[in-house]
């Protein structure tokens, strides 16, 4: 991995269900870069996403990389808990602050809510402020616009731009244009 890399990846293969999804995959993101994954439903796009974050294991290949935050289905906040006390759990573990992640998506109005009385755009939204919040260097965004209204999608499109400006990367996998900016694109399938 190049010194100044966030993520790489070297002759990666992931095998799921006994096939193999994808194979001999390279990829190298540095600062302020982003990659898009695009490509039809079960090519491996998330599969990608999970290997990069050292949740799945590659069958072949090396990932090294910096420290990831990863926004995928699973919204990963107890939904016993209130979103302001979810999101800074969250926080206080990886060194981040919940306050502004919530102001930078919108959800500040929301944090004595219950997570589980969220709306599927609101549980969106947590999830990506649940990455903001983090403080990692990469972001590992699976379908990062699905669920959002128009002022979501702004609002990540405004998080992401400055993550980007402040030195971070992003890897995603979508199906529809986000406003990523300028970006790399690897297709599977």
């Amino acid at each position: 991995m190049s010194d100044a890399a966030l993520l790489a990846l070297k002759g990666v293969t992931a095998i799921r269900g006994g096939r193999a999804l994808f194979e001999k995959l390279d990829l190298v993101l540095l600062p302020g870069e982003a990659t898009v994954v695009a490509g039809p439903n079960g090519v491996g796009k998330s599969s990608l996403l999970r290997v990069a974050a050292g949740l799945l294991r590659p069958a072949a290949g090396e990932v090294t990389g910096a420290r990831a935050a990863l926004a995928d289905e699973n919204l990963a906040l107890d939904p016993r808990q209130t979103l302001g006390e979810a999101l800074g759990f969250w926080a206080k573990l990886d060194g981040g602050n919940a306050a502004p992640a919530m102001d930078a998506m919108g959800l500040s109005r929301l944090s004595d809510i219950p997570v589980r009385m969220l709306s599927t755009g609101q549980r969106k939204r947590a999830a990506l402020a649940r990455v903001i919040a983090s403080g990692a260097p990469l972001w590992l965004l699976d379908e990062p616009a699905n669920g959002l209204d128009s002022d979501g999608q702004e609002r990540l499109v405004a998080a992401m731009t400055a993550h980007r400006a402040g030195g971070g990367a992003i890897l995603a996998a979508t199906h529809q244009p986000f406003g990523l900016g300028q970006a790399h694109e690897i297709w599977l399938g």
